[in-house]
């Protein structure tokens, strides 16, 4: 479904390029740019050279991104690039937050094209795109508008529709200790992730045998990422929101 809207929002932008080039009442093409680093998780799997048996075990680690947004004169096209080749699939949440983007500032963008670049400092595999969305969106009004810069003390996480919801995303913690790590002091994350669950070791005696059960337990987001990882959290319904801490 996304990828067919995708399709069909090119399609259209192309087509508003050919016809106001035809009447020759074609505006200049809008110009700008913004960048702000976003979280993302990666998985990472070690491989035990002890085990004759080759085992590896997985775990999924927090990093920070540096994701920006060029806007120029061209034919109302988006494009995304990646360094280094990542696996991530952006072009979808890309459009969207294009198409949110317009539709907040009242302009249009069939006159540029909007190049997204994603840079990572190292190779990581399977990062999901949408949970950029928001990010995205973000950085797209910010360079249609010409703010020169963001308070980049902030970062955000989560995914974004055609009507500018914020939606819920995974690895809110990972991504809460990666902002941390990487000098931040607000993180903004989805309402939908507002519970948080983690796990607490019990120990239950049968008989004389100690069985230790990890049982899980639904906490605030909020006040298990502030007092845990020691930044403020603040949650974001629309993109509306996010841009209330972005003034």
């Amino acid at each position: 479904m996304l990828k067919s809207y995708s399709s069909q929002l090119d399609s259209y932008r192309i087509k508003v390029y050919e016809l106001e080039n035809r009447s020759r009442a074609s505006p200049a093409g809008i110009e700008g740019f913004a960048t702000l680093q976003g979280p993302a998780v990666f998985q990472r799997v070690q491989r035990d050279r002890t085990d004759p048996f080759g085992r590896q075990s997985v775990s999924e680690e927090g990093t920070l991104m540096n994701i920006s947004v060029e806007i120029r004169p061209g034919k109302g096209r988006v494009l995304v690039q990646t360094t280094p080749l990542m696996g991530v699939v952006f072009q979808d949440a890309a459009n969207t937050a294009v198409f949110v983007a317009e539709n907040k500032t009242g302009k249009a963008l069939s006159s540029s094209d909007i190049i997204f670049s994603v840079n990572a400092e190292g190779q990581i595999p399977g990062v999901d795109g949408p949970s950029a969305g928001a990010l995205m969106t973000l950085l797209t009004i910010s360079a249609i508008d010409n703010k020169t810069s963001l308070d980049d003390s902030i970062t955000l996480t989560g995914t974004i529709d055609n009507e500018g919801n914020v939606g819920a995303i995974g690895g809110v913690l990972e991504k809460a200790q990666a902002a941390k790590a990487g000098g931040k002091t607000l993180f903004l994350i989805p309402r939908e992730n507002s519970e948080l669950v983690t796990y607490k070791l019990v120990e239950r005696h049968f008989g004389g045998i100690t069985f230790v059960e990890r049982v899980p337990e639904a906490e605030s987001a909020k006040d298990y990422i502030e007092k845990n990882v020691g930044i403020r959290v603040e949650y974001v319904d629309t993109i509306d929101d996010v841009l209330k801490y972005e003034k």
